[in-house]
C-alpha cells in the first residue's frame, strides 16, 4: 500500500516557478514509477510527467517538454514536479500517481494512461495569472 501527499502548489505570476512535492509512505515506493497528472475544470485529466522507479527514463507531455522537470529522491521517498515558464494554462489541480510494476505491462508504452496507475494522491491546485 502507498500513500502519497502532494504539496507546493499555489498562485504564481505567469512566467513564474512552482515546485511540486509527492511525498511517498510505503516501503516499496523505490520499485514504483511514478506520475504527475493535472486536471483542469471541465476537462479531463491528462499527463504531465512520468519518472521510472530508477529515475532512469522520463517522459513528458508536448505541452510542458522544456518547461517542466520531473525528479525523484529516493531517501526522502519523495517525487518532484519542478515547474518553470508557468503559463495560464497550467492552471489545474495536479496530481501525483504511483504505478506498481506488475512485469506485464511496459511503463514505456503506458505512462501516459491513467489507468496504468494504482495509487492517487488528494490533489495539489495550481493557479497561474496572466
Amino acid at each position: 500500500q502507498v500513500q502519497l501527499v502532494e504539496s507546493g502548489g499555489g498562485l504564481v505570476q505567469a512566467g513564474g516557478s512552482l515546485r511540486l512535492s509527492c511525498a511517498a509512505s510505503g516501503r516499496a515506493f523505490s520499485s514504483y514509477h511514478m506520475g504527475w497528472f493535472r486536471q483542469a475544470p471541465g476537462k479531463d485529466r491528462e499527463f504531465v510527467a512520468g519518472i521510472t522507479w530508477s529515475g532512469g527514463s522520463t517522459y513528458y507531455a508536448n505541452s510542458v517538454e522544456g518547461r517542466f522537470t520531473i525528479s525523484r529522491a529516493l531517501a526522502k521517498n519523495t517525487v518532484y514536479l519542478q515547474m518553470n515558464s508557468l503559463k495560464p494554462e497550467d492552471t489545474a489541480v495536479y496530481y501525483c500517481a504511483a504505478d506498481r510494476p506488475t512485469g506485464s505491462i511496459n511503463y514505456s508504452n503506458s505512462y501516459s494512461r491513467p489507468t496504468t496507475y494504482d495509487y492517487w494522491g488528494q490533489g495539489t491546485q495550481v493557479t497561474v495569472s496572466s
